[in-house]
């Protein structure tokens, strides 16, 4: 399983047990759904930036 996949998969257990939480707090579902959606933007972004190949340095001019 490629590090992308396994952040996914990681992020998307956190968001699902806030999600209970909220749900056990009594907060309502349109604002559970909100949140849900919202934090899954921020994981993919984060994955998305852990994950990319980084630029090479660019080369020494001494």
């Amino acid at each position: 399983m490629s590090s992308f996949a396994t952040f996914l998969v990681g992020y998307v257990v956190l968001v699902i047990g806030l999600a209970i939480a909220a749900s056990l707090l009594g907060v309502e579902t349109t604002w559970i759904a909100v949140g849900v959606i919202v934090l899954l933007g921020i994981g993919i972004i984060s994955a998305t930036n852990r994950t990319k190949p980084r630029d090479p340095p660019p080369p020494s001019t001494y």
